[in-house]
């Protein structure tokens, strides 16, 4: 836990990784008008620190154990509907994007970006604003109209990227092999893609699967 100082924003920092925790909250020590009040290490304790120090704003990495990134913000935002979230990550993927900015979160900055574009991610959501850096935005922009996937035919396409036969994907949940086919065609549409291994292929850069 850090100190809350006075007249400065208060920045909950949330990652999985000790050392980049540590760098961040430092970079966000260094800014004249922000401090890092907590740091933490997974969704859980995220939830639990939000609650105790009721930061101004929270930097949160997408992949965490357990309780996801996007996860989190929806719990938080559950009890705090105004709660403020810029995302920071190494994907980009538009189905990690798009999960996100549904969630809640106003910002999103990739891993790797000048530590500028962190302070003013910050500075502008806390503003009020929102933060998507250009290569960003265009991803949004080519994401394909009415390409959400319902929960079963998240499951389905998981099981696919692992490899799994339609039989096996039957027998694994409880359906029927003609109720597996289904779900392809429709995954497939959906996702643009002509095959399964387009679709797995697909699924993995866009953020849709995660192994």
């Amino acid at each position: 836990m850090l100190d809350e100082q006075p007249g400065r924003l208060k920045v909950l920092v949330v990652d999985d990784h000790p050392l980049m925790r540590v760098g961040i909250s430092a970079i966000i020590e260094a800014s004249a008008d922000m401090t890092a009040v907590a740091q933490a290490g997974s969704g859980e304790e995220a939830v639990v620190l939000f609650e105790k120090h009721q930061p101004d704003i929270t930097l949160i990495d997408l992949r965490l154990p357990v309780m996801s990134g996007v996860e989190t913000i929806r719990s938080i935002r559950q009890r705090h509907p105004k709660a403020k979230f810029v995302v920071l990550t190494t994907y980009e993927g538009d189905e990690d994007i798009h999960q996100a900015l549904e969630a809640g979160a106003l910002g999103y900055v990739i891993k790797g970006m000048p530590h500028e574009a962190l302070i003013s991610a910050l500075r502008r959501v806390c503003a009020g604003g929102r933060y998507l850096p250009a290569p960003i935005a265009k991803i949004l922009e080519t994401r394909t109209p009415d390409s959400d996937l319902s929960r079963r035919e998240r499951e389905v396409l998981q099981l696919v990227v692992r490899g799994m036969s339609n039989r096996e994907i039957a027998l694994d949940l409880g359906i029927s092999e003609a109720t597996v086919k289904t779900h392809i065609s429709v995954i497939l549409m959906r996702m643009g893609v002509s095959d399964r291994t387009q679709a797995a292929v697909a699924a993995l850069q866009r953020g849709l699967v995660h192994l």
